[in-house]
């Protein structure tokens, strides 16, 4: 079967999200040749990017993510807006993601599940009060709260693990798709990439740039998600 016959025979479709799908924003991904990973800075960015490194050296933290970790101008691309348009008709259930730029969101979805969190959300580490992006963009140095605590970003950095929570959701999302689609990961990075053995549906499509092998696929597609999805109908 096309990828359209398949969406054509769905009516409960959860999608799988990660980097490249936010890649043809203008988002870059932290593994691929142009990646985060491959960037000289005077840490290297997994140190930069982890709870005990935010803890020590919150200043740098800062200099870093609003360099390397905010994307204001980014805008939905065509695989976004698909998937907002299938969700307004009823045939997907939910947007599972790996990546926080909350793009899903800004395209119109509303049943997303922000594995890692959202640049969109951050909180005061003190009185838990919580702030919108700008209270992280338009401040300076360390971003305060009113109580005088420490904002923090709500994306899961390394050393700190998912919101249990999400994680039941995504399961039960995926459990009771008739049709996964896995967009734009290359299924390395767990827990998340183990939430595909709870599909017991009846199509698993996998759409990614670079090839990777996932058991069962009905089918196959390296290639461009934006271009893919924006030749459907």
């Amino acid at each position: 079967m096309t990828l359209q016959e398949i969406i054509d025979d769905s009516k409960r479709i959860v999608f799988f999200g990660g980097a490249g799908v936010s890649t043809e924003s203008g988002i870059p991904d932290f593994r691929s040749v142009d990646g985060l990973y491959n960037q000289q800075y005077k840490y290297p960015p997994e140190q930069i990017i982890s709870h005990s490194f935010f803890v020590s050296e919150p200043e740098e933290f800062y200099r870093f993510y609003r360099d390397r970790m905010i994307f204001s101008e980014a805008k939905p691309n065509a695989a976004h807006l698909k998937l907002a348009e299938w969700e307004r008709k009823g045939i997907l259930s939910a947007v599972v993601t790996q990546n926080i730029d909350g793009l899903h969101q800004i395209a119109g979805s509303r049943n997303v599940i922000e594995l890692h969190g959202s640049v969109h959300r951050n909180y005061c580490t003190k009185c838990k009060k919580f702030y919108p992006l700008s209270a992280v963009t338009e401040s300076m140095g360390i971003p305060r709260c009113e109580c005088g605590g420490t904002i923090k970003p709500d994306v899961v950095l390394y050393e700190e693990s998912l919101n249990a929570a999400d994680i039941e959701k995504a399961v039960t999302e995926i459990e009771n798709a008739d049709t996964l689609i896995i967009g734009g990961t290359s299924l390395i990075v767990y827990p998340a990439a183990g939430f595909v053995r709870y599909f017991k549906g009846k199509h698993l499509v996998v759409i990614n740039k670079s090839e990777i092998s996932v058991s069962g696929a009905e089918l196959i597609i390296n290639d461009s998600i934006g271009k893919v999805f924006g030749s459907l109908k």
